[in-house]
């Protein structure tokens, strides 16, 4: 009996084995085919199909080639921008369709989309139209649509036009009820960070640094809204102050949609507008296959000499390493060392002579910070370093950009909040009183075990915790101070741990030049004095070979999916995965303006 068992296993085993073998071999195979670079007849529509996540970044993992499909085709800002810059020049393109339906991204993402948009309405005499199915426009769908000649919609459509706001999830009173207590020591009035965990809602500063947040995004939308309508600003909040619509019929008859369209019609009317006859044919191309189209083939010219601007993309989470596993996890990190390999890479390419680093993060552990921070002042002692922020770079992203010559952030970027705090929950009576489970410890000295979670700090222990955080924001406003050109009590006076928005940190000299990262380049390009070059970007795409081979060395680790997480439960997660003692400078809670 035995003997069959571990025959049939060894089968089963060796069957395995082999269908692994043959997946691998299959998937090799397919990614290292080469598609031809396609031909772009004439009367050529470039078909643009957004929805849903609009990310900064095209797809940077070969295996939703396969498994995520449409995922691979997801236009992302940088193929948006790339794709219209062919398409101005090309003389097969007649047109660009956006075809937008409900979209869920950063603002400041979105508002860098609008300009690259603007910029092809600018530049070429070709039409822009945008169009939207059953699902209807929200409203950040809709602002990438007033960028266009005329915008569609159906008539039965969604159509979101309400305004925006800020909400937060508080958890003090499941503490209190789970008997979970948080000591925190923090630097600054606005460093809100740790509300969430010791309040019930927003605190006054909160409270008036969110308004002003709210109220920039709620300016960038109006202000758009307006020149796309013709509407003054003042009779579009008079609309959105009054009884809430939610259908497209309502948006045209107030001039802010130009025709109502079912999608079967857009046919005869892409054809009137390039003048077709209704027998006449015209074709299109969507974002994936445009994308394959070389800038030569576009009419556009490329760089004859040898020099380089690199970009270095830092996104996610600041922390002392990457909890990240697997070439199937998508949760982006920035690390020291990380961050260090990449720049390597960037410093052995002596055609490099300029750096930009494109900051999306809202911090993390201090010291980490610290040490990019230092990277990147070594760096600029070689090179220009311009810092690009995107969505957020505020506590230790700003940490970060700080370190470079010049700063630009688009208006509603979120950045500052230059403060710091630690954190220690003190989980005793939830364990005691509530589950009925005691601890005993011996130590060797009165304060070898103050960072046990089953135990409160004693006073010496939380005033050696507000030394701690007081002695990392000193040292964290002296080197803005120093980056800024400012005395330490300017720097204090506008820090106090506030976010402000690109907007409000140029006036406050946080920030030098409002922008994206096309103007972050040019600034580069004039800091090192070329006018000829190619931009070359970092952590370049890896093949599907190089990801098999990482996962066949990745030891085995517990670790939770991102994509199941609840956007309320990753504030304890994200509290919990630093070293203790380590100073935060980051915003634990995700600020998003809906």
């Amino acid at each position: 009996m035995k003997f069959f068992k571990t025959f049939l296993a060894s089968i089963l085993g060796t069957l395995t084995a082999l269908f692994l073998i043959i997946t691998i071999g299959f998937i090799i195979l397919m990614s290292s085919s080469e598609e031809p670079e396609p031909y772009i007849r004439d009367n050529t529509v470039l078909k643009l199909d957004i929805s849903g996540e609009f990310p900064i970044r095209s797809n940077q993992n070969p295996f939703d080639e396969i498994f995520n499909p449409e995922k691979a085709k997801q236009v992302s800002l940088e193929s948006l921008k790339s794709n219209l810059e062919k398409a101005a020049t090309d003389e097969n393109i007649t047109g660009v369709w956006l075809n937008i339906d409900f979209v869920n991204s950063s603002w400041a993402t979105l508002q860098e989309a609008h300009a690259a948009l603007q910029t092809f309405q600018d530049s070429t005499d070709k039409f822009l139209y945008a169009t939207t199915g059953d699902m209807g426009y929200n409203e950040k769908g809709y602002y990438l649509a007033t960028a266009a000649d005329s915008i569609f919609s159906p008539p039965s459509s969604l159509f979101e036009f309400d305004g925006f706001y800020v909400q937060s999830t508080f958890y003090k009173d499941l503490f209190d009820k789970v008997g979970i207590e948080v000591q925190v020591a923090r630097k600054g009035k606005y460093k809100s960070a740790v509300e969430p965990y010791i309040r019930t809602e927003y605190s006054e500063e909160s409270r008036y640094q969110l308004n002003q947040i709210v109220d920039q995004v709620s300016r960038e939308y109006l202000e758009k809204t307006s020149a796309a309508s013709g509407l003054s600003i003042d009779s579009l909040n008079r609309m959105l102050n009054g009884q809430p619509h939610f259908d497209a019929g309502y948006a045209y008859n107030e001039g802010l949609i130009h025709k109502l369209q079912y999608p079967a019609q857009m046919d005869s009317v892409l054809k009137r507008r390039m003048g077709l006859g209704e027998d006449e044919e015209f074709h299109t191309v969507n974002n994936k296959r445009y994308s394959e189209v070389s800038r030569s083939t576009a009419g556009l010219s490329s760089s004859s000499g040898s020099n380089k601007i690199a970009v270095l993309y830092s996104s996610g989470i600041i922390v002392p390493q990457s909890p990240s596993s697997g070439p199937f996890d998508q949760q982006q990190f920035i690390t020291g060392e990380g961050f260090r390999e990449k720049l390597e890479k960037i410093k052995k390419d002596e055609d490099v002579k300029a750096l930009v680093v494109h900051i999306n993060s809202p911090g993390g552990s201090g010291s980490t910070s610290d040490v990019i921070w230092k990277m990147l002042r070594r760096t600029s002692e070689e090179m220009p370093v311009i810092a690009s922020m995107g969505p957020v770079a505020a506590s230790g992203g700003y940490y970060i950009a700080m370190a470079a010559d010049t700063i630009v952030a688009q208006p509603t970027t979120l950045t500052g909040s230059i403060g710091v705090f630690s954190t220690k929950f003190n989980t005793k009576s939830l364990f005691n009183d509530k589950l009925g489970i005691t601890f005993d410890r011996v130590k060797s000295h009165d304060h070898a075990d103050w960072w046990d979670p089953n135990k409160p700090m004693s006073e010496d222990e939380a005033q050696a915790l507000q030394h701690f955080t007081d002695k990392f924001y000193d040292q964290f406003i002296s080197k803005v101070a120093e980056s800024r050109g400012l005395t330490k009590d300017q720097v204090h006076e506008d820090a106090q741990g506030r976010v402000w928005t690109g907007a409000d940190a140029r006036e406050q000299e946080l920030v030098d030049v409002l922008g994206g990262l096309d103007k972050a380049i040019a600034i580069a390009s004039e800091k090192a004095g070329i006018k000829d070059y190619s931009v070359v970007k970092y952590p370049k795409p890896k093949k599907l070979i190089d990801l098999l081979m990482q996962s066949a060395e990745t030891k085995a680790k517990t670790w939770f999916p991102t994509f199941f997480a609840s956007e309320y439960t990753k504030p304890l997660k994200r509290a919990l995965i630093y070293r203790k003692g380590d100073p935060l400078a980051m915003m634990p809670y995700k600020i998003t303006v809906e």
